[in-house]
């Protein structure tokens, strides 16, 4: 692949309701959508993940447009790339960053791909037609989230996460699972816990949880095979997952039994692949979580999570539960909690060009 030039648009867009979990409040959504372009003209998009402040990891908006634009753009003008892996020994130098990198390498995937006249999903490796679909309610008052759930259920979704915290937890599932006691239902502590809560996080065992994802600190995989061992409810790891090493080693210390890939928080779709395989050897479940994205990851969430070891419904919904319109066409939309995966070229979506004007704050073009 020989990339010509790469275009960093720079979007903002209003939520349509506040998003607020333990760790965040989110209103306005930065972002940065990466547009890579061939000598042909064939364009391949990705996008930043980061927020704009570093409360999910340590990069921001600001940090990945310092790293894309100054240091991973110029190494990737440099190379004669044959296949989007090659990015991981290319990148190999730029310590961590994985967000920044993520954004360009899902580009470069997504060009490869349109190059070969193959979708995403075969070039990755995925097998399944569609995915099933899961939805997160955000942090709000009991009434409030149980009146969400209830949509979403007729909506059709096939898996629900709540957000808790120690100040929010047991009375909240407990009024959850009495409303709707067969719910596919999980919760999503988000590093809120340590482990002297751990009577508290045994409550949690009585309401038949799929799982809790990330009760402890961020960068943790000791305590949590702590927890493990004393809980019945399964751990899946979120935060503590940034490279297919952290996931052997997770596993091999029974840190957790379910794994969260986001293509973002762990430098790209390659290495996403990489966790996904090594936890189906393992038989460690594994399904793809969301970063209240545009329909440009959502598109590249789709084609990984049509990969075979994706059992679990992941955060992957349609783009109106969060925004007025969608940035790709045709629109992203769940029928019957579920996504078809598109066979077509790329990742399957066209960029609506009008609504990426609208949302656009500023572009930044740079050429070979």
């Amino acid at each position: 692949m020989k990339i010509e030039k790469v275009t960093l648009h720079h979007i903002t867009q209003s939520l349509k309701s506040p998003f607020e979990s333990s760790i965040g409040y989110v209103t306005d959504r930065d972002s940065i959508l990466v547009e890579v372009m061939d000598s042909e003209g064939v364009s391949g998009w990705g996008e930043v993940v980061a927020f704009s402040t570093p409360w999910y990891t340590e990069e921001t908006i600001s940090t990945c447009f310092h790293l894309l634009k100054d240091i991973l753009i110029p190494l990737t003008f440099s190379h004669t790339i044959g296949h989007p892996e090659e990015l991981q020994t290319i990148f190999k130098k730029v310590k961590r960053n994985q967000m920044a990198k993520s954004s360009l390498e899902g580009a470069i995937w997504d060009l490869y791909a349109k190059q070969n006249h193959m979708s995403l999903s075969t070039a990755l490796g995925g097998t399944r037609k569609d995915i099933e679909c899961g939805v997160v309610v955000g942090i709000s008052s009991i009434s409030t989230m149980i009146d969400q759930i209830s949509l979403y259920l007729e909506e059709g979704y096939k898996r629900f996460k709540i957000k808790i915290s120690p100040e929010q937890d047991i009375q909240l599932v407990e009024e959850i699972r009495n409303t709707f006691p067969s719910l596919p239902l999980m919760v999503d502590a988000n590093s809120a816990y340590t482990l002297d809560d751990l009577d508290q996080l045994k409550e949690l065992d009585q309401f038949n949880l799929m799982m809790i994802e990330q009760p402890l600190a961020a960068d943790d995989i000791i305590d949590h095979a702590k927890l493990q061992e004393k809980i019945s409810t399964p751990i899946c790891l979120d935060e503590s997952i940034v490279t297919s090493e952290d996931a052997r080693k997770a596993i091999e210390l029974g840190s957790c039994k379910i794994i969260n890939i986001k293509p973002g928080r762990v430098g790209g779709l390659t290495e996403a692949k990489k966790i996904h395989d090594m936890c189906q050897e393992r038989g460690i479940p594994v399904w793809c979580g969301g970063m209240l994205e545009t329909s440009i990851s959502r598109a590249h969430n789709i084609a990984l999570a049509s990969l075979p070891n994706f059992s679990i419904p992941g955060d992957i919904s349609s783009f109106s539960r969060y925004w007025e319109k969608d940035i790709v066409v045709p629109e992203i939309k769940t029928e019957k909690g579920k996504i078809s995966v598109s066979n077509k070229a790329g990742i399957g979506f066209d960029i609506n060009k009008e609504v990426l004007k609208e949302y656009t704050r500023s572009v930044t073009k740079l050429t070979k």
